[in-house]
């Protein structure tokens, strides 16, 4: 039967993780007529809802709207949109695009979401909100199940994971592992994230290290990751990744990661490399991963595609 689905998240913004799930939706469900919702949309792609004035007076969105209205239904695709860890202005963000979505009466489908944690009660409002009114909800961790355990919803929850693992998992990677340390920071990386690197190279003896930046056309990334190679006293370099292939060749070299961000440390797992996750918050989207067992992750995202093939 053709469907026509509005695919909505953190696209456009040059981060490899989010943007390896959009091919994954993309490249997975071939049968659905995909309108992928960009910050930066290039030929095809359409621009996200306005949430301030000036994008609001473009009413470029105005087209997103009919979009919405004309379309079957709006998936979130991956990724961790209704947390508030470092602005409450994802919730509100995403949030918009489900109440166009309820505005059209259309179905919202929560594909493979991390949800939460909140650090406030509107963020966890608007989130809950969301989640009462989705016809199918996929999450991609136990935390996340788990936190939305108490919530009122009107439909089974079912827990996946991130189904960018098996893309990882599948790869030959043949790059001799050498004696380097791995370095993967967020743009926001701050000086909790630069003791722990530092501590790691005063007690390890590693030949090099390698700083693998996610989001390289990023400044603030940039500026992190130079600051970051100048407090190493150790011989570094910065290289900058555009793919999952090419993050999982990169991370083939070293001898031992440490990673500030979820992907990177999703990738590590799936080449099986020792691993220090560095989490920013409590029971955040990376903590979730330290406790996961890796034997039950196909099964887990064969449960989250059987679970969406069915809604579809």
């Amino acid at each position: 039967m053709y469907m026509q689905l509005v695919l909505v998240g953190n696209y456009g913004v040059e981060n490899l993780g989010d943007e390896a799930l959009k091919e994954y939706f993309l490249n997975r469900f071939t049968d659905i007529d995909w309108k992928v919702l960009s910050a930066n949309p290039s030929e095809g792609e359409y621009p996200r809802l306005p949430t301030g004035l000036r994008s609001f007076l473009t009413t470029n969105w105005l087209k997103t709207l009919s979009v919405i209205r004309r379309s079957d239904g709006v998936v979130f695709g991956g990724g961790s949109l209704f947390t508030d860890v470092e602005s409450v202005f994802a919730c509100f963000l995403w949030g918009c695009h489900a109440f166009a979505a309820m505005l059209f009466r259309k179905k919202i489908y929560l594909a493979f979401q991390g949800i939460g944690p909140f650090q406030t009660a509107i963020g966890e409002r608007l989130s809950r909100c969301v989640f009462a009114h989705s016809s199918v909800i996929i999450v991609r961790d136990a935390s996340s199940l788990e936190r939305t355990k108490s919530w009122r919803k009107n439909t089974k929850v079912v827990q996946s994971f991130d189904p960018i693992y098996a893309a990882i998992n599948s790869q030959n990677t043949t790059v001799r592992t050498q004696n380097v340390l791995i370095v993967i920071p967020r743009k926001n990386s701050g000086e909790m994230f630069s003791k722990r690197v530092q501590n790691v190279v005063k007690n390890s003896k590693f030949e090099s290290a390698i700083i693998v930046s996610m989001e390289p056309l990023n400044r603030q990334e940039q500026l992190t990751c130079s600051h970051l190679q100048a407090s190493l006293e150790l011989s570094s370099v910065i290289v900058a990744v555009h793919s999952i292939d090419e993050l999982s060749q990169t991370l083939s070299l070293g001898s031992q990661i440490i990673s500030h961000r979820y992907h990177g440390a999703l990738t590590a797992l799936a080449l099986g490399k020792p691993l220090e996750i560095v989490s920013q918050v409590e029971g955040d989207k990376l903590s979730s991963l330290r406790a996961v067992d890796q034997s039950q992750i196909p099964t887990l995202i064969s449960d989250g595609e059987n679970a969406l093939c069915d809604a579809f």
